[in-house]
């Protein structure tokens, strides 16, 4: 901005900021809501609005009921510019790489998908998520120059320090090529990385199953077991940003290898592969996750007591966590809750065994609404919380 600090010019691009950051985080308000979120005057809120509809960075829509007290007038609501620029989300699991373009409001404008070994190769699959990065700019009628960020959700553990703002390490290869370095490089955007249990967690809460929820523990059963935790209304990633490694706490000392080096994590018995494992041999090799879900769902015996052990085994360190954090809502999500009720009760089950009666009685356990689609959902509600104010008020809208 060229004005100098302190002159009127600063003040009032600081007061134009302001209104766009309420509007960034709460999607739409209207005038009034505005003023009282501000501390502006009316005047000083209706001026600011009409500048910024003017540079079409805002816009009007119809609300649903009145504006702020505002009785026999039809409510205008304000929100940000869906056409005023776009935000990319990436999710890399272990077996696939999805992605989704969405406006400024969080609308899904294109979606993308492809199969792919990423535990195997992550080289290649940075590639892949590139490809599918273009495709969906080009579906959705945008480009990277109108792209304000870039949300990265992998299924690894992120270190977060001074020197290393994130890195990942359990997949092989990340640790040697770091996905935001590489992604920033290849994109030319700003690139925020996440474990995709936190970026589901916040997908259930701003868009899903936990919407209006500030306590929650979001569990994610799927190639691997994470979980993610919003306590207050605000993510928790720990000292150094490793939360919710659920998977690897150990049940067995004596028990198989696991993928982190231990032996006998919940991962080894009540994962994905852990359940392709023993149907396998049943059902032949080409058995997946999604038929072992539509088995257990169909009534098929074998599979339903598979993911009920599952989820037992799971619930019972669910269970721990509630006693020292105390949720409302336990979020069953990933692909492994494609199963129904037969996973979802067999974790209340767990619960039961390890939580005190009071935790476990306050604490709803309940099926996540988003399905596969949570974590490329979290990785866009990360770039809209955390892109700077600034950076979405440069935008203009597209032509």
């Amino acid at each position: 901005m060229s004005s100098s600090p302190g002159t009127l010019g600063s003040l009032k691009d600081r007061n134009r900021l302001r209104i766009v950051d309420v509007l960034r985080r709460s999607g739409t308000a209207s005038r009034v809501e505005l003023v009282r979120a501000t501390g502006l005057s009316r005047t000083t809120v209706s001026k600011l609005v009409g500048e910024l509809q003017a540079s079409g960075l805002i816009v009007e829509r119809q609300a649903a009921s009145g504006d702020g007290g505002q009785v026999g007038r039809p409510a205008i609501a304000l929100a940000l510019n869906p056409r005023s620029g776009g935000v990319v989300g990436i999710d890399f699991g272990h077996d696939l790489v999805r992605v989704a373009v969405a406006d400024l409001s969080g609308g899904v404008l294109a979606e993308g998908r492809s199969a792919f070994d990423v535990d195997g190769d992550p080289a290649g699959a940075i590639d892949v998520a590139v490809e599918l990065v273009h495709a969906a700019l080009g579906d959705a009628e945008s480009d990277l120059d109108r792209t304000v960020g870039v949300g990265v959700a992998v299924s690894a553990p992120i270190v977060r320090t001074p020197e290393a703002p994130a890195g990942a390490h359990i997949l092989p290869g990340w640790p040697e090529l770091p996905p935001l370095e590489e992604l920033e490089a290849r994109l030319g955007r700003p690139v925020i990385v996440d474990n995709d249990a936190n970026l589901g967690a916040l997908a259930e809460v701003r868009d899903g199953a936990a919407r209006g929820a500030r306590n929650v523990l979001y569990v994610m059963l799927s190639g691997g077991i994470g979980a993610g935790l919003i306590l207050d209304g605000r993510l928790v990633r720990g000292h150094r940003g490793i939360t919710g490694e659920l998977g690897h706490v150990v049940l067995d000392p004596n028990g198989p290898i696991c993928r982190c080096g231990n032996r006998g994590c919940i991962e080894t018995v009540a994962s994905g592969p852990a359940l392709l494992a023993a149907m396998r041999p049943l059902r032949g090799p080409a058995f997946t996750v999604e038929d072992a879900t539509r088995a257990a769902r169909d009534g098929d015996d074998g599979a339903r007591r598979l993911f009920a052990d599952a989820g037992r085994t799971v619930g019972q360190a669910v269970g721990a966590i509630c006693n020292l954090v105390n949720p409302e809502l336990v979020v069953v999500g990933g692909d492994m809750a494609l199963a129904g009720d037969v996973l979802v009760d067999a974790v209340r089950d767990g619960i039961a065994l390890a939580a005190i009666p009071a935790i476990r009685d306050d604490a709803r356990v309940i099926p996540a609404q988003l399905g596969d689609r949570a974590e490329v959902l979290g990785a866009i509600g990360l770039v809209l919380a955390e892109t700077e104010t600034e950076a979405l008020a440069v935008m203009a809208p597209a032509s």
